[in-house]
């Protein structure tokens, strides 16, 4: 395996970097007040191909490979891991489904527009009393001659009212426990869909995560995704792609903290010298890139594992999506301990960078349901 980028690669991740420093960063700070939501943003990153990366060509995307993805991701979040929240979703979780399952009708309908950033999606599984065990949903699809009757509530859907289709999950014969889910394209127009309200989150601020609310929702029968059954296999799947895209996510955040804390320590002077010449400071500096290198190879393994296919690479991704959100917890500690006071000023950007890495080890998939996969996936070989 040779990880090192081939020119394409080198010119999405050049391109990426240079439309988040320059569109981006000087507005960052100011959204992060407003909590404004970068539409205008994501539209030009759709533009530059960054929302169908793994959709073929055929349908409206970009046909990369999935270390291409995860490239691009690491640029986004290298700047704003809100955005990247964004685009990883509707490319892995939301756009990927799609493709793999759903009919000629409804790439039609939606894919296309997807894959050029025309509308955002939204992966709709965990509730209110459901989240790591998603078996455990209570929202409910009854059938209704061509639609389907949809109950329920849906928590922490990125996105939120910024989005064109949801990808719901709801179940369709609840005695048959995680076999009775099934997935549905849900539209925020059709009757009896509303969204709920935002939460009040510690980070991602402009990435807006909402309580969404199904009363009688009437979903054409048309918008179910694969068989009935089927939906629970379908999210998961979608999640082991997610995973590989948190771990880029989780460099990319630390690179960019890493990167902040670096210039800060060759610009701050104390006792006579910068505190970059001292031992302390380096030490962490170095232990900082290895973690965030460490990480980088976990990744684009999973990465390239998932184009070859294999029984493994599910566990590979949770590997990579275990070690590098955590090791993003413990390079943003670092780097806002090397600021000092200045790291806890939220006119710093490692104060954001710290904020925004603590969800990493909790969506699609804890730490700890991580672990339980790596040591299934271990033990049965």
């Amino acid at each position: 395996m040779d990880f090192s980028l081939n020119s394409d690669q080198k010119i999405l991740r050049d391109t990426v970097r240079q439309f988040m420093e320059t569109e981006m960063r000087p507005v960052l700070r100011a959204y992060e007040r407003e909590e404004k939501f970068p539409a205008a943003e994501l539209r030009k990153l759709g533009e530059l191909g960054c929302c169908g990366m793994l959709i073929p060509e055929e349908w409206g995307g970009a046909g990369m490979d999935t270390v291409s993805y995860v490239v691009m991701l690491e640029e986004v979040a290298r700047v704003c891991a809100s955005t990247a929240v964004t685009l990883s979703v509707t490319n892995s979780v939301v756009a990927v489904p799609v493709w793999k399952h759903g009919t000629d009708d409804q790439k039609k309908k939606y894919l296309k527009r997807l894959a050029s950033g025309e509308i955002l999606g939204s992966f709709c599984l965990t509730e209110p009393q459901a989240g790591s065990d998603a078996a455990a949903i209570q929202t409910r699809a009854v059938r209704d001659g061509d639609f389907y009757v949809l109950n329920g509530t849906k928590s922490w859907v990125s996105s939120g009212a910024h989005t064109g289709v949801y990808i719901v999950f709801a179940k369709t014969a609840p005695a048959a426990g995680a076999k009775g889910v099934s997935a549905f394209l849900v539209e925020p127009t059709f009757p009896g869909f509303r969204v709920a309200r935002y939460e009040d989150k510690m980070g991602l601020r402009i990435s807006k995560s909402a309580e969404i609310s199904l009363s009688d929702c009437r979903v054409p029968a048309a918008n179910r995704i694969g068989e009935e059954g089927q939906g629970l296999k379908i999210a998961l799947e979608a999640l082991d792609g997610g995973r590989v895209g948190i771990a880029a996510q989780s460099v990319g955040i630390a690179q960019g903290a890493f990167e902040a804390a670096v210039k800060y320590a060759k610009q701050r002077r104390a006792f006579g010298k910068t505190i970059s010449e001292f031992q302390a400071i380096q030490w962490m500096i170095a232990d900082m890139h290895t973690e965030i290198e460490a990480a980088r190879g976990l990744m684009y393994n999973a990465a390239w594992m998932r184009d070859q296919g294999g029984s493994h690479r599910g566990a590979q991704a949770s590997r990579a999506k275990l070690y590098a959100s955590e090791m993003a917890n413990r390079v943003c500690a670092k780097a806002v301990q090397i600021h000092g006071s200045q790291g806890y000023s939220r006119e710093s950007d490692v104060e954001r960078y710290y904020r925004d890495a603590r969800v990493l080890t909790i969506y699609e998939g804890t730490s700890e349901m991580q672990r339980t996969v790596i040591a299934r996936d271990l033990l049965k070989q």
